[in-house]
């Protein structure tokens, strides 16, 4: 299974021409699978490949492949489970006999967890550094943003369980003084939206102080309808410090509003000076 990928020319794309100026940013939001998280590499390549698997096949099946894809990116950073849901009422509208969406879940859990495991199991053995399941560059740029006195805030839609351990095996914990936010068992009691009203609230900040960086257009919304600056991290996560851009994430995080996109963070220290005209 393969995706086309674009080498940007530029060190990232500006969608709408420019970057506004932010001299005040104190606090950066990061997403944790795909945007600084490697460990589950490769999820939405398992995800399709579940879903073309138990999908009633109907005739013409030529976008079938793009459409999917498309649309589990759309899904990308809110609970799995909507993901789910959504496939159990494709599987209806075909006819199928569908299971609920938390049997797929189940199922889907199953198969991306032969990888994960492996890969934590590494970690713990400590035959892979750190760096390994870290998108390119990750932790020089969380030592950077922690030397301004920025308040950096992880936000995933995994448990939070998970996030904590995950964040704690690749040694970038302790960078997220300002809190560790993650997904709850019953989905209704976890959003990221809420998690960044809270911040706003708590902190008694505006959005013009917001920055951040996500491969969802859940995180990437939720900033730029508050105020902030959204920068997509459109990565190539088979390929990690390729420098290549996923073209589909790309356009799924600009229609959500990213005012930046970047494949890794390899120039993001430059993209933060700019913003804050230094």
């Amino acid at each position: 299974m393969s995706f086309l990928f674009e080498t940007p020319t530029e060190p990232w794309i500006l969608p709408r021409g420019t970057f506004p100026s932010r001299r005040k940013i104190s606090h950066v939001v990061f997403d944790f699978d795909g945007t600084l998280s490697l460990l589950r590499q490769g999820w939405p390549e398992t995800m399709l490949s579940m879903f073309l698997e138990l999908l009633p096949a109907k005739a013409d099946e030529s976008e079938l492949r793009r459409e999917l894809h498309t649309e589990i990116l759309n899904f990308n950073g809110r609970q799995t489970i909507h993901q789910m849901n959504r496939f159990a009422e494709r599987v209806a509208e075909r006819g199928g006999n569908h299971e609920s969406g938390k049997s797929y879940l189940k199922e889907y859990s199953r198969r991306l967890r032969i990888g994960l495991d492996q890969r934590i199991e590494r970690l713990k053995t400590a035959k892979y550094r750190n760096d390994e399941y870290l998108v390119f560059a990750s932790r020089a740029f969380l030592e950077f943003l922690r030397g301004k006195g920025i308040h950096l805030v992880l936000l995933s839609g995994t448990l939070e369980a998970y996030v904590r351990e995950e964040a704690e095996l690749l040694g970038i914990a302790d960078y997220f003084e300002r809190g560790i936010f993650g997904g709850d068992e019953d989905p209704t009691r976890f959003s990221k939206e809420a998690v960044f009203d809270q911040i706003l609230a708590e902190d008694r900040i505006h959005g013009g102080a917001l920055l951040s960086f996500g491969d969802g257009p859940v995180e990437i919304r939720a900033a730029a309808e508050r105020g902030g600056l959204s920068v997509a991290v459109a990565s190539d996560e088979l390929n990690n410090g390729s420098g290549n851009i996923d073209p589909t994430k790309r356009d799924v995080l600009v229609d959500a509003g990213a005012h930046a996109v970047i494949p890794d963070y390899r120039n993001a220290l430059e993209l933060v000076k700019a913003i804050q005209g230094e």
